[in-house]
């Protein structure tokens, strides 16, 4: 065992040779596919497929239920002390090593001719860029377990075979594992899509896979989130406007997204002319962007502020889709500001200062702001991007902003800010951006009408602030464990009477609430107290307001508050007072 001090993730990388090594000796005729580290862990793919394995599919199909003994001879090859041995061989060589490996062969003729590295472990032996440990009993320390198993496409595309992939956690020490699993208990107990469901707020169905169908009381979450935005871009002047889903392909191929944003686009054609082909919006801009071109626009107008609570599509992955955080329609809580150059700054600093009071309404925590830059596929010059990078800079200097700078991930048009949030346990999330685009102007030859009457170029910038509305309230469901702010709720108080004898001062309450503006309802069910209670608390109804003999004689009702427990008889002025509030 060496001395060196290893990173996490060449401690993952590791330990997935590991684990492809065990489970070559338990299953000798399995299909390697590729083993790489993620975020708190790794995984290795294998073919465990009847064409693959020979007739008897048994012979490499692996469950869960072989975990114990795939960890077992993982454990033995760490405590063999086996060397991670490095070697560099020409793709011929290659190709004869992994002969009897498929998967193994197209890696190697993806590589072409270049010199190709593996990795020996024992008998095993693997392609592999690196880096490793030295040895296995360098990983003596680590605390790991194997995690779960799932299809994934080869390459990620659905052209390709099935594989099983096996997960695993892994992290520096047992301690650190324990801890993950003590978050990951918890974030199980906060799951949106199971909060979704025990409150009855929306459903996922197969006939419209990636889709979410909200019911009665999800829909009123979700147009509360919308008053709220509408409420405080009214108040920062902002437009609101509604464009089409469906615009022509040559909108997209103008504006590059059909160069660069075509592989998650969907496409719809007529019944009766072939030659007429529509995508369906991606992103709301296109829209906006054809709003602002359809008049001529002073000096004096700018900045227009455009905003639209717009619905758009993404053909995500079946193996990408996940509950509302992950949808093929969703819907964006956009804006498109057009300006002048030397109004950059001040729109976007009004931007993050939105960004900031909103996350506030809403409890979240800011982990911390990203700014990505040029990206590998991008439109625009090299100047403009320049212009938009530095000005970016600038702002964030200025205005003393801590941040992260992410390089080659801003959008194909401009660079942008990424805000990510952190939950009740610890975990992150993206949902605001601000993106400056230059690009997008020029690719539509957008103008304004300058002081000297001259065609002068505007920049745009694209914001959202919630991201995606449904995402947002997936991450707020999880963050509050679907307690949500008496505000936001469907009914904010229930009345529980304890017999029928009690409806009558039920029905006086309840038109004491709704009088007050207060939305509410009466269990008036044949069923114990108890129960209605239960069902009340499972509902996250913030106030129950509870009725018997005792209520009616004092003109009072029981109070009993969401995570608060009873707070005895209280006159319901007090508490509509407090709900108001």
């Amino acid at each position: 065992m060496s001395e060196k001090k290893f990173e996490i993730e060449t401690i993952r990388h590791s330990l997935s040779h590991v684990m492809a090594a065990a489970v070559m000796e338990i299953f000798p005729d399995t299909k390697l596919g590729i083993g790489p580290a993620i975020d708190n862990g790794f995984y290795y793919d294998f073919d465990t497929s009847a064409d693959k394995c020979g007739n008897d599919a048994e012979k490499c199909r692996i469950s869960e239920d072989d975990f114990q003994k795939i960890e077992k001879k993982m454990r033995e090859l760490i405590n063999s002390d086996l060397k991670l041995e490095r070697s560099e061989i020409s793709a011929d060589e290659a190709k004869k090593m992994f002969a009897d490996q498929p998967y193994k062969l197209e890696l190697v003729s993806d590589f072409g001719d270049e010199k190709i590295s593996t990795y020996k472990l024992g008998e095993f032996e693997d392609l592999c860029r690196g880096p490793h440990v030295d040895s296995t009993a360098d990983l003596k320390s680590a605390g790991w377990k194997l995690d779960k198993i799932a299809g994934a496409y080869w390459k990620g595309s659905e052209k390709n075979p099935m594989l099983t992939r096996i997960y695993a956690l892994a992290f520096e020490n047992p301690e650190e594992l324990k801890k993950y699993e003590v978050i990951i208990q918890e974030a199980e107990k906060r799951d949106h899509r199971k909060i979704g469901q025990d409150i009855d707020l929306f459903s996922f169905h197969p006939e419209g896979p990636g889709f979410v169908f909200w019911h009665d009381r999800g829909w009123f979450i979700f147009q509360k989130l919308i008053e709220y935005w509408r409420e405080i871009h009214r108040r920062e002047k902002y437009q609101e406007v509604n464009t089409p889903v469906l615009l022509s392909a040559e909108l997209w191929k103008t504006s590059k997204h059909w160069d660069n944003y075509r592989d998650k686009m969907f496409v719809a054609k007529t019944a009766s002319d072939d030659d007429f082909t529509l995508g369906v919006k991606p992103m709301n801009c296109m829209g906006g962007i054809l709003i602002y071109k359809n008049k001529i626009h002073s000096y004096r107008e700018l900045p227009i502020k455009m905003g639209e609570i717009g619905l758009v599509h993404r053909n995500e992955g079946s193996g990408e889709l996940h509950g509302l955080m992950r949808l093929r329609q969703f819907t964006q809580d956009d804006a498109h500001i057009f300006c002048r150059e030397n109004q950059i700054k001040e729109e976007i600093l009004k931007v993050l200062q939105l960004c900031f009071e909103v996350y506030k309404k809403f409890d979240l925590e800011i982990d911390h702001i990203e700014l990505s830059t040029r990206p590998e596929k991008s439109t625009g010059s090299d100047e403009a991007w320049e212009t938009a990078e530095k000005t970016m800079k600038e702002i964030l200097a200025e205005n003393k902003i801590e941040h992260k700078i992410n390089e080659g991930d801003g959008a194909f048009y401009g660079p942008k800010f990424d805000f990510h949030l952190r939950d009740a346990i610890g975990r992150t999330w993206q949902c605001g951006t601000i993106q400056l685009d230059f690009a997008q102007p020029e690719n539509f030859d957008l103008s304004y009408i300058d002081e000297k009457g001259e065609k002068v170029r505007p920049v745009m910038i694209h914001r959202v602030i919630y991201g995606a509305i449904e995402r947002f309230l997936g991450i707020y469901l999880e963050n509050t464990a679907g307690i949500l702010p008496v505000w936001l709720v469907p009914t904010q108080a229930i009345i529980l009477p304890i017999s029928n004898k009690h409806f009558d001062y039920s029905g006086e309450i309840m038109a004491k609430l709704e009088t007050a503006g207060i939305r509410a309802e009466i269990d008036d069910r044949n069923e114990s107290i108890g129960k209605k209670i239960r069902e009340a608390e499972m509902q996250k109804i913030p106030y129950m307001l509870i009725i018997g003999d005792k209520e009616i004689i004092a003109n009072k009702v029981a109070l009993r508050k969401l995570g608060a427990g009873d707070k005895g008889q209280v006159k319901i002025s007090e508490i509509i007072n407090e709900i108001l509030k």
